[in-house]
């Protein structure tokens, strides 16, 4: 019979003894969080027998490092390991099943399982969509042959695009609705309190001592309020998102498109005499090679209506070197034509984004940037969107299926900023124009009166 000999500190006992129905583990680097996850769920298998269990990670690069080869060397010939549904399987007929979430969407594929006990590890890196669809998930599967209350386990750190409903709950203890102050448990653990570390790598403090100051507040001593919240705290539904929008008549109409075989997102804009920019239509599928996502967008787009130009992320005029063409050249190949570069300088791109999104709000006035209700996805990712944890006015570029979207908006909104006419078309000092910065090899360059 094999022995795994366990020796958990002070504060992991406590996680191990914990049967609140949501209790939640760490607050900074070093504090042993992974360990205590996995080890806390192998318990609960070998000691209720039939238990459904189910443990996340947003990605499967860290599922696999963080959990699926320690659990593989911990469970040898304890639990039998099933490759093809990355679960583990116990003689008493517990299950451990690993998952992750890598886009949003991908939460909905356990809608209608049961799980007595869920755990997530790294719950900030969750959104708080995906935490309620998986309580709908935590529920007796009828497999056990004793009464077990299902509950779920979190392990987590300040930061992250699910930073302020972990706060909410845990940290702030600001309840709403249903939620009880009871079923909410939260263990504070830090580096300090991991021996292993504090013996063994001592060093490590020293690491994390060196990190920026905001950085270092949230990972050495687990301060909450060290990391900023919503990247657009500006963007407000109210005042930015409209239902069924009239166009001005007139209006110049452009696309603005970031591609990615993970997610291709186009938006359709329009901007009247007064630089106010109407996003009216939105493309967001996953999946599509570019001459599928040209073809998309060209079938999107009305048959009536002119569209000037579409602005495109830089990287689209790299040569593939699988078929030693650019995603460009693709792409207008495939009949999507006048596609301009953007201008990709993401911190000011991102000012520029704040500035159409706060004006007007100061006096009641129109907002530069309107939404239609019907782009669904423009309007979720915006304020999902968090302050970059190293780069102090950037946005962050994780969870990457939230990035898209915004991304997009800032090509729109950056291929609509004054450029000076040059000397032979100015007809008076102080001019300025919006260049279209079409391709040059379109044969296509054309400066717009507004």
């Amino acid at each position: 019979m094999k022995t795994v000999t366990l020796i958990p500190n002070e504060k992991q006992r406590l996680f191990f003894e914990s049967t609140a129905k949501y209790t939640a583990y760490g607050g900074a680097r070093g504090g042993g969080k992974s360990w205590a996850m996995r080890v806390k769920l192998i318990l609960l298998a070998l000691n209720y027998a039939g238990i459904q269990i189910l443990l996340l990670r947003r990605t499967l690069p860290e599922l696999r490092e963080n959990h699926l080869i320690p659990m593989r060397k911990m469970l040898d010939g304890i639990a039998d390991y099933s490759a093809t549904e990355k679960e583990f399987r116990f003689v008493n007929g517990s299950r451990i099943r690993l998952g992750y979430c890598d886009s949003e969407s991908d939460v909905l594929q356990f809608q209608g399982q049961a799980y007595e006990v869920i755990g997530m590890e790294e719950a900030t890196h969750f959104t708080e969509f995906q935490f309620q669809a998986l309580t709908e998930s935590n529920r007796a599967s009828g497999y056990m042959s004793r009464k077990f209350v299902p509950r779920m386990y979190f392990t987590c750190n300040p930061g992250g695009v699910g930073h302020e409903w972990v706060k909410r709950r845990f940290i702030d203890r600001e309840f709403r609705g249903s939620e009880k102050p009871e079923d909410y448990l939260f263990i504070k653990s830090l580096v300090f309190d991991n021996s292993f570390i504090m013996n063994n790598n001592p060093e490590y403090i020293d690491a994390l001592m060196n990190l920026p100051e905001a950085r270092r507040k949230a990972m050495l001593y687990g301060d909450w309020d060290a990391f900023e919240g919503a990247f657009f705290p500006e963007f407000d539904p109210q005042r930015h998102v409209r239902q069924n929008v009239e166009l001005p008549q007139g209006g110049l109409r452009f696309r603005a498109l970031d591609y990615g075989l993970d997610m291709t997102c186009c938006l359709w804009c329009c901007v009247d005499q007064d630089g106010r920019v109407t996003v009216y239509r939105e493309l967001y599928e996953s999946g599509l090679l570019l001459s599928e996502a040209a073809r998309k967008i060209i079938d999107a787009t009305d048959k009536n209506e002119t569209v000037r130009y579409t602005v495109a992320s830089p990287d689209l005029w790299n040569r593939r070197q699988e078929t030693g063409k650019s995603g460009f050249e693709i792409m207008t190949g495939t009949g999507l034509k006048q596609m301009i570069k953007a201008d990709d300088s993401r911190i000011t791109g991102w000012r520029i984004v704040r500035e159409y999104l706060k004006s007007g709000s100061d006096f009641g006035a129109e907002p530069k940037l309107v939404i239609d209700s019907g782009c669904r996805n423009l309007i979720r990712c915006l304020p999902l969107l968090r302050f970059d944890e190293r780069v102090k006015e950037d946005a962050a570029n994780y969870p990457h299926e939230l990035t898209h979207a915004p991304e997009a908006l800032r090509y729109a909104l950056m291929s609509r900023q004054p450029h000076p006419v040059p000397k032979r078309e100015q007809s008076s000092p102080g001019i300025y124009a919006f260049a279209d910065r079409a391709c040059k090899s379109d044969g296509y360059e054309e400066f717009l009166a507004y």
